[in-house]
């Protein structure tokens, strides 16, 4: 008797196993999932963390307030990379199963080892303000999409920007670099840029994470460059202009790319920081758009939101993460457009990113004027963009001191070719003709 009761009471619980794993599956049927790689601990957790909560936090709010993308609901979760290329791939490959439309790898050193992942599993990857800058070119690199701008962009900017101040012809430029594939990108292009503008260009590598970095701005006191460009991360970014004060390096003539112009890259070094520029990608630390303001109303007033402190939304990385969520989001939207409002594939969705326009309109409706600029994606670029403006931290906020540059793709788009051609060789990838691409 008590033997038939037990293996009644198997049988209750695997039905009821059953029942909640059917019900797991049909709601995850009924959903896009859209995972989030981050960085919560280590020494880019300051600027992992407020990136990582404006992404979920507006995967959050289509969901709290538009009830999903045309109604179909967005799943997401975190997996903690550390910013460490294994730990990356590591999360890539055990959340793949849940057949993810598009991954935001939020390292460029990541974007690299997917780059021959994605094609295979059709997955996309949006690498916004990161990446290959070679991914532009569509007809190679089919899964990639460097939204918003590229590293080859912000060092032409910048080389743009300097260049208003006087001829370069005689004159130094350092490049103090993390010594990672992001720390290397923007080299090919400042090579160039050298040969034709006369100046000679200074390359200082600096180790991971970067809080050792005395011995180079030693060499940036002996060798007195007009501009020093800071292609840093995280901690590595404070280090540096904390270490420039120490050896009177002028904080007016060093400039960041837009991964060293935020928040956590100043504040450590207070007031001795003001003065130091970087490249704002699109947007600064506005907080007081249409799109914050429904953060506060169908999150942060619920109890729903991401970061810590609401003060956080609105920050530079904070906006930088949202927007990177509303590009994966407007990519499935557009994809919807085309095959039906429903759960998405992964080839639907990269039709979807390689066709999304962005107008001024649409801008608007997203409740994000002035933030993001005009974006438009084609097989031919898959960058849509190619923009960015110079702000400057004047000791306590960011402010525009420059109007919007556009990187000249005069110069940039011949080598775009020559390094996805090349890419496309090694790995014995056949082009996609552009032109026929509709």
């Amino acid at each position: 008797m008590k033997k038939s009761i037990r293996i009644k009471a198997a049988m209750t619980a695997l039905a009821a196993l059953g029942a909640a794993a059917l019900a797991d599956a049909a709601a995850q049927s009924n959903e896009i999932f859209v995972p989030a790689l981050v960085y919560r601990t280590g020494a880019y957790a300051p600027n992992g963390v407020p990136w990582a909560d404006g992404f979920v936090d507006y995967l959050k709010l289509v969901n709290e307030r538009d009830g999903g993308i045309n109604g179909v609901k967005i799943a997401y979760e975190e997996c903690e990379t550390g910013y460490a290329t294994d730990r990356g791939v590591e999360c890539y490959e055990r959340l793949k199963s849940r057949k993810p439309v598009a991954f935001s790898p939020l390292s460029t050193g990541i974007t690299y080892a997917l780059t021959e992942k994605a094609p295979g599993d059709h997955i996309v990857l949006i690498t916004a303000g990161y990446g290959r800058a070679d991914s532009v070119d569509g007809g190679v690199f089919r899964w990639n999409f460097p939204m918003l701008g590229t590293y080859w962009d912000g060092a032409d900017i910048l080389v743009q920007h300097v260049k208003k101040k006087g001829p370069l012809k005689g004159k130094k430029i350092a490049l103090v670099y993390h010594d990672s594939p992001y720390g290397k990108e923007p080299i090919p292009v400042l090579e160039e840029l050298a040969k034709r503008e006369g100046f000679t260009l200074i390359k200082l590598p600096v180790t991971h994470p970067g809080v050792e970095q005395k011995a180079t701005w030693l060499q940036v006191r002996q060798q007195r460059p007009d501009y020093v460009f800071l292609w840093g991360w995280g901690v590595m970014n404070s280090t540096a202009i904390k270490e420039a004060i120490a050896v009177g390096y002028p904080r007016l003539e060093m400039y960041g790319v837009w991964w060293a112009a935020a928040e956590p890259d100043v504040l450590p070094a207070e007031q001795a920081a003001k003065g130091y520029n970087g490249l704002a990608l699109g947007h600064g630390a506005e907080n007081n758009l249409p799109v914050h303001k429904d953060m506060m109303k169908f999150l942060y007033d619920k109890g729903k939101g991401t970061a810590s402190k609401k003060e956080e939304v609105g920050q530079v990385l904070y906006n930088r993460g949202m927007i990177s969520a509303m590009l994966t989001v407007e990519s499935i939207r557009t994809a919807m457009g085309k095959y039906g409002k429903g759960v998405m594939t992964g080839d639907q969705v990269r039709w979807g990113a390689e066709h999304l326009t962005l107008d001024s309109a649409r801008i608007k409706q997203l409740g994000m004027e002035g933030i993001v600029q005009p974006l438009k994606t084609s097989c031919r670029d898959h960058g849509g963009s190619h923009a960015a403006s110079i702000q400057t931290w004047d000791g306590q906020r960011w402010s525009y001191t420059s109007g919007l540059y556009h990187a000249d793709y005069k110069l940039l788009q011949p080598m775009v070719e020559q390094s996805a051609t090349r890419y496309a060789k090694e790995k014995n990838i056949q082009p996609v003709d552009c032109s026929k691409e509709k």
